[in-house]
Order: C-alpha cells, then structure tokens, then sequence
C-alpha cells in the first residue's frame, strides 16, 4: 500500500427500496484491445478505420488448413498488464476454444483461456478522493481474440459483416464483486484505463471500442455483503445480471443505477431476479434483456488442439519488471512527496501519462507548486476552452519553462507572463526573445526605481503622513509607481524602496 493513501474499506450505496434499504454489489470484465500492431494468432493490422474486411488474414477468415499461431508481443503485454496490477504471473497458462454462434467470427468459435489464464490474482486502489483509495481485487486476466462487427442499418433486408476486428487480441481483466456503487464502478474502469495507458499496452479508446466493459450487478440487503466476505457464500448477494459493452463511465453509471432499481422492484413485488444478459439503451435510460445468461458448460469448452500450452520462463517476465515505467501511483506519491505538490494537484497532473511528461519537463530544474500552477491553471484551463489535448498544445514544455524562468529572474511580473503566454499561445517564439524585443521586461534599475518612487513622494506630501501613521496605506504608493512605469517596474523592488524612504 502506497503510503501517500488512505485505504478504506468499500462503502455501499445504500438505496431505498419500498420495503426497506438495499445495497448494490457490482464486479466487471473488462476488455482492453491489447496495443499491437498485428492481431493475436497472425500477422493482420490492427488498424482502426480500415477499409471494411481490408484487415483479414486466411486465418481469421478460417479459411481450411489455416492454424492459429501466438503472437509473442501480445504475450508480453498481457505480463506487463498483470506486473502493472500487481499481479500473479502464470509461468504455464493454455488456450481454449469457445463454442458459440458468433456470426461475426467465422471460425464458429472463440479462442479464449479459460481454465488457464495468463494472469492471476492482483489489485487496483481506485482513487475516490485526494488520499483516498479502496482497493478491488482482480481474480484473473485471460487473453483471447475479439469478434468482428456486425451491421444491420445499411440493407433493409440484409445484415454486412466486417471482419477487421476478428482476432484482434483482447485482455479480459476480471474483478471481484467488491465494487459497492456506480461511481465506484466508473472510477474503477477509470483507474484500469490510466494504469494501460501508462504501461503502452492498451490506448484505452472507448469511443473506438478499444475498452468495453461488461458490468454484473446484483442486490443484497444490508449486512450480506460482510456475510459473503467472511463465508465466501455467493449465494447471499443475490442474483446477478450481466449488462453487455458498455463503453461510457457515464453510462456505466446510469446503466447499474436503473438495473439496481429494477432489480430491487422485481424482489420488493415477490418476483425473482433471472440471470441473464442485458443491454442499455442510453436514449431510454435503462436496460433490457438480450439473452439469457449463460454459464461455462454452455459454451462447451475444451482445450484448442491447434494451440500447445503457453510456458513463459521466469527470467523473461522479470525482463518485462525491469522495463517497467513508473505507474501512476508512485508518480502521484512522487510530485507529492518531491515537489511539494498538494494530492489534487498531483492528481490532476498524473491523470493522463502525456500531461505528466509535459509538466516534468516544465517543471525540471524549476519551482514544482509554480510549474503545476500554470500547467495545471493556464495551460490546462486553455487547452480545455479550445477543445484541444496535450499533444496539440501551441505552447511546448520548453516554452512554457522559458516564460517561468523569466518570472524567477524577475524579468517579468505575473501579468506580464500572462501576457506572454498569450503571445507565445498564438504567435510561437521565443519566450525570452519576445520580452526583449517587445519591451516586456520589468525595470529593475534601482536608480530609475528610486526616481519614480521620489517624484511620486514628493507630489502627494498629504498621502505620505497618512501612510506614516498607517503603514498599510503604503500600497498606494507602489500602485502609483507602477501605473506610472507602465507596469514594469519590478513591484517587489518598488515595495523596498517606497518603505525606505517612508522610514516604514
């Protein structure tokens, strides 16, 4: 446990039903495309947006005599995905075929892992305020290939198919039902998301489908829960129900809060709970059946004989530990512990692995809270009013490191770097370059100062007794030194010499 968090142990969300109070009970799987350029058993691209069936192989077309054949780096990144939570890594792991209709995936089957998974047991602490996390257990991540899509709104009476997804490999990470609410649960998919991206090995794309969850949630009545924890009795939950490819914290969200309410009215008139699968429907706000749910002896399983057994020796998962990056986490404890960051700030900084890379950059060699402060405030508060991400960002790290090196040598004052970052915003240059030849830079010639203060003294004798007896008054007097250089006189030089000279 990272010693910047507090752990707590998982808080339901309590909702009241007609006849008493329930508690929500959610576990997801979780399905990240694995980032690789070729698909899991051959060499196809993988690339999003293709022509229609333009990235299939003989393979994934299951043309007869074609074999399945792993894909190394899909291995690895799997391994590197299980070191990042933390992970079991399975030294022996196996693929199984799947047995299902699937009318996209011409194989008639899916090749998965079932008794065999890559990746055991691990943990995610979800991040539910600054400094507070609850932990959820992962119980497993299995490889397998993704089906293909199919299309139903282009033929009033025929459906098209699109095989380019067909094989991609995906990492199906698992939890334990120890997620208690909605945002808990979107806050988990949140965590997971961050973690893959900082470790390369999924972009993490929902609008895409590169990430879609499916989402079991059942009810309980208060206290079932702990009896569950303690006997490992699934029973006492309640029955579940499966909601399919959500691909939307938001709808994640709505998704449990109206399949918890449905659930709970069912029970609360004498109904059962039927285990099945659902679909949302985001336009009407709620969900409906789609199939009923099936268990593993219902898709037939049994080892692929086309695929030997997976062995990964241990000396090259600890090669994958050593080239591991620092994960988000341990920054965030880092810009905390370092640079003296508040755990909002490192928070925010952290949440995105390219925002953290700009700021580091900014921010090496200089003042941590300041450079966070214009990262995160200028910046980030620009970026946002255009619509724009890190990696469009007119203002590169170097030149915004320019605009602040300029502060601390007291070149210029904050209104002026406000006014150069602008500059800079819209035209590009050179920071420094920019101040000289635009005649930005503060005055900090002491004599010139010391004039300005003097003529201003000498033209306000009334102003200067009440000063004297009110020492707060004094500002008045560095407002009117200032205003009269323009605003480049150096305020913290101004503020010295006017309580010189007041005797202050």
């Amino acid at each position: 446990m990272l010693d910047h968090l507090t752990y707590t142990a998982p808080e339901p969300k309590v909702i009241a039903g007609a006849r008493g109070d329930w508690e929500l009970v959610i576990g997801l799987e979780v399905h990240a495309q694995v980032a690789s350029n070729a698909k899991l058993f051959s060499g196809a691209s993988t690339t999003f947006g293709a022509e229609p069936n333009s990235n299939v192989s003989f393979v994934d077309a299951a043309m007869p005599g074609m074999l399945p054949v792993i894909n190394e780096f899909c291995v690895e990144q799997a391994v590197r995905t299980g070191l990042g939570l933390k992970a079991d890594i399975n030294l022996f792991s196996a693929f199984d075929r799947k047995n299902y209709f699937y009318p996209d995936l011409p194989q008639g089957y899916q090749i998965s892992q079932l008794y065999h998974p890559i990746v055991g047991e691990g943990e995610v602490f979800v991040d539910m305020a600054p400094g507070v996390a609850r932990r959820v257990r992962i119980e497993r991540i299995h490889l397998e290939q993704d089906a293909g899509k199919s299309i139903h709104d282009m033929d009033p009476a025929l459906s098209f198919v699109d095989l380019n997804r067909t094989g991609v490999a995906l990492m199906e990470i698992v939890s334990r039902p120890d997620i208690r609410g909605p945002e808990e649960a979107a806050a988990y998919v949140a965590k997971l998301r961050q973690i893959m991206r900082y470790l390369g090995t999924c972009d993490g794309n929902m609008q895409n489908g590169n990430l879609r969850a499916d989402v079991n949630v059942s009810v309980c009545k208060p206290g079932d829960y702990e009896r569950f924890r303690e006997t490992g009795d699934f029973s006492v939950l309640g029955t579940r129900c499966e909601i399919k490819n959500m691909n939307s914290m938001r709808f994640i969200q709505a998704a449990i809060e109206y399949e918890a309410r449905r659930q709970i009215a069912i029970i609360e008139d004498g109904g059962k709970i039927v285990q099945e699968t659902r679909l949302y429907d985001p336009d009407k706000g709620e969900t409906r059946s789609m199939r009923s749910k099936e268990e593993a002896h219902d898709y037939r399983y049994f080892p692929d004989p086309d695929l030997l057994p997976l062995e990964i020796e241990q000396a090259w998962v600890d090669d994958i530990a050593g080239s591991m990056p620092e994960l988000p986490d341990e920054k965030k404890a880092r810009f905390v512990k370092e640079l003296g960051l508040s755990e909002y700030d490192a928070g925010v900084l952290t949440a995105e692995v390219e925002n953290a890379d700009f700021f580091e950059a900014v921010a090496e060699g200089r003042d941590g809270k300041q450079a966070a402060n214009w990262v995160i405030n200028e910046l980030f508060g620009r970026l946002n009013k255009e619509g724009l991400t890190i990696a469009d960002s007119p203002v590169s790290a170097a030149q915004l490191g320019g605009v602040l090196d300029l502060i601390g040598s007291g070149e210029i004052s904050g209104k002026m770097a406000k006014d150069l970052f602008e500059i800079v915003w819209t035209e590009g240059g050179d920071p420094a370059e920019i101040a000289q030849a635009r005649g930005m830079k503060q005055v900090t010639d002491l004599g010139a100062i010391e004039a300005a203060v003097d003529g201003i003294i000498a033209a306000n004798p009334a102003q200067v007794e009440k000063a004297r007896a009110n020492p707060k008054l004094a500002g008045w007097f560095t407002g009117q030194v200032l205003k009269a250089t323009g605003g480049k006189a150096n305020p913290a030089a101004v503020n010295e010499m006017v309580a010189k000279k007041l005797g202050l």
